[in-house]
C-alpha cells in the first residue's frame, strides 16, 4: 500500500512541477512563422527556385476560386463540398462557418514529391508546418490555396484536429 501512496505522490509532484511553480518561456512559435508581411508572390506562371536555397515561390491563382465551407455542428464536422473538382491555376478558399478550431493540411506522404514543394509554397506563410495552414478559430477566417503549377491529380485534405471525426476531401485537378 505504502508503494501505491509513493507513486501517487511522485506523479503529484511531477506534475506539479509540469504545470506550474516556474514561469514558462514565451511561446514564439507564432512569431517564427508568421511572415506574411514579406510573402513573396510570382507575376509569371512558373514558380522561381532559388539556385542556392531550392525555395519556391507561390505560383498566384490564375483561374476561379472554389469556396470550401468548414463546419462543425450537430451532424459532424466537415468540409462543404467535401469532394470537387478545380483546373490547374484555379484556387481554393476554405472558411470556417462554425466548429472551429479549423485548418487545412495535406497529408505529406500522399502528395507526389516532385509537387510538394510548390504546394506547399501555395499555402502561403500562415502555416503551422509542411502542408498544414494555422488553425483558424472564428467564424469567417479562412485559408486560401492556389493551385497554380500544380500538376493534375487527386490531393487528399484533412482537418487536423477532426480528422479523427473523419473532416476530410479531395481535390481533383485537370
Amino acid at each position: 500500500m505504502r508503494f501505491y501512496e509513493l507513486a501517487v505522490a511522485v506523479g503529484v509532484i511531477t506534475l506539479g512541477a509540469c504545470a506550474g511553480g516556474e514561469k514558462k518561456p514565451a511561446d514564439t512559435t507564432h512569431v517564427a512563422v508568421d511572415t506574411s508581411s514579406t510573402t513573396t508572390t510570382t507575376t509569371g506562371s512558373s514558380p522561381t527556385t532559388g539556385a542556392a536555397s531550392g525555395a519556391v515561390t507561390i505560383a498566384p491563382i490564375t483561374g476561379k476560386t472554389q469556396t470550401v465551407n468548414m463546419v462543425g455542428d450537430a451532424k459532424g464536422y466537415r468540409f462543404e463540398p467535401a469532394n470537387f473538382t478545380i483546373k490547374k491555376g484555379d484556387g481554393v478558399k476554405f472558411v470556417v462557418v462554425s466548429g472551429g478550431p479549423h485548418n487545412v493540411a495535406f497529408d505529406p506522404a500522399t502528395i507526389p514529391p516532385d509537387v510538394k514543394g510548390q504546394l506547399d509554397a501555395n499555402m502561403g506563410t500562415d502555416k503551422m508546418g509542411e502542408l498544414s495552414s494555422n488553425m483558424k478559430m472564428n467564424a469567417g477566417e479562412s485559408v486560401t490555396v492556389s493551385f497554380g503549377n500544380i500538376k493534375p491529380g487527386q490531393y487528399p485534405f484533412h482537418c487536423v484536429p477532426h480528422l479523427a471525426l473523419n473532416m476530410k476531401g479531395v481535390i481533383t485537378v485537370q
